[in-house]
């Protein structure tokens, strides 16, 4: 069974001096569910939870089940480079009620193919919750193989993949070996070109911004009207270049704010975007008709 179908926004976690400002969370929340958006993903990396606490990511994540109640599905970001780590959070994850984890290939210590197969394996054995498996090597320098792949997605509870290695045969590869899983893109430039490969939506950085836009063009795809769907890609895709010009979600917080939805602050080692490539930003929004304050 889906964890979801469409368009899921992988959420900014709004920051003030004290903590998380869950007003300003409760706000963003409620623009993505006016914006018809099928699941919202806390606590991954475009919530910055690796500056995060571990109080904070239960308080995050209970907040979002929480103030979602059920209208859409919930993915709370577990993933750790210690598998122990990973296990804890997600079994806190599911017990707090998140309807599937996301776990992140392990970084910085890496590990070897069946190092990798046995981390995953770990984390679905214990995880009350089905596991979709993240791959995004451009971040952690590790790169999930479909063949790998294949092997991981063999666990019962493994039950999607967010691909975002940007390489589009090695996408196509993982569909065909795996075609009992769902897979969803992890790159907004590439919502299209994976649902032609069978993919059942995305998890999207474009659509804390634009989740009507980012909802519609899946759908519209996959109820056949492939010339919609292509014509919202090529529509999105400047601003999807914007929100990349800097580490995400350095452009996306700043493009929040640019339309009067509180973000929050950054936390560092990540600041404030440049002005020129702010100013690049802007015109985007304002060429997609959003009101900036």
């Amino acid at each position: 069974m889906s964890i979801f179908t469409g368009a899921g926004t992988a959420l900014v976690t709004p920051f003030n001096e004290k903590g998380i400002d869950f007003d300003a969370f409760k706000v963003l929340l409620d623009y993505q569910l006016s914006g018809s958006i099928d699941a919202l993903i806390v606590c991954g990396t475009t919530g910055e939870s690796s500056t995060m606490s571990k109080q904070e990511d239960v308080q995050a994540i209970d907040f979002v089940i929480k103030h979602t109640n059920g209208r859409v599905p919930v993915i709370a970001g577990t993933g750790s480079n210690d598998t122990k780590s990973a296990i804890e959070a997600s079994k806190e994850a599911g017990d707090l009620g998140a309807d599937a984890v996301l776990v992140v290939t392990p970084y910085y210590n890496k590990c070897t193919d069946t190092g990798l197969i046995k981390h995953y394996h770990a984390i679905a054995d214990a995880s009350g919750a089905p596991v979709v498996v993240y791959n995004v090597p451009g971040r952690t320098s590790v790169n999930i193989k479909p063949a790998v792949m294949k092997e991981i997605v063999a666990h019962d509870n493994v039950a999607a993949i967010k691909e975002a290695s940007g390489d589009i045969g090695q996408i196509a590869e993982t569909c065909r070996l795996c075609p009992d899983v769902d897979v969803y893109s992890g790159n907004d430039d590439h919502i299209v070109p994976v649902l032609s490969l069978g993919g059942k939506g995305v998890i999207s950085v474009v659509s804390n911004v634009a989740p009507q836009m980012t909802h519609d063009m899946v759908m519209s795809f996959l109820h056949g009207d492939t010339d919609k769907a292509r014509e919202l890609q090529f529509t999105l895709n400047p601003l999807v270049a914007a929100l990349f010009s800097e580490v995400n979600p350095i452009p996306v917080k700043t493009a929040l704010n640019m339309i009067g939805i509180n973000a929050g602050l950054l936390r560092m080692p990540l600041c404030e975007m440049s002005k020129e490539n702010a100013a690049k930003l802007k015109d985007e929004l304002i060429a997609l008709d959003f009101k900036l304050v």
